[in-house]
């Protein structure tokens, strides 16, 4: 195996999952800019997720429908505009 290849910065980074507000800590080497106070009081670096184990509907067994950037509306918008092109033809 190559030596030195893996990061040794490992730190107390808290995930947030933005759908349901669900936050939880574990190590990672991944920069970010925000940070968020802990329930110890201290200061972490903070990670927003859109899905965690706690929204996705595999984990959930729910179907539940998760849209924050207005996705679908986005794709529905866009399709539209190639549907009237073709029916202008």
């Amino acid at each position: 195996m190559k030596k030195d290849i893996h990061p040794k910065e490992y730190r107390l980074v808290v995930f947030k999952d933005m759908s349901n507000d669900y936050a939880f800590m574990s190590k990672s080497t991944v920069k970010t800019k925000e940070s968020i106070v802990w329930d110890d009081g201290l200061e972490y670096p903070l990670i927003k997720l859109e899905i965690s184990h706690t929204s996705h509907p595999f984990y959930t067994g729910k179907m539940k429908f998760v849209d924050t950037a207005g996705r679908v509306d986005k794709f529905n918008s866009r399709y539209q505009k190639h549907l009237d092109k073709k029916e202008n033809k």
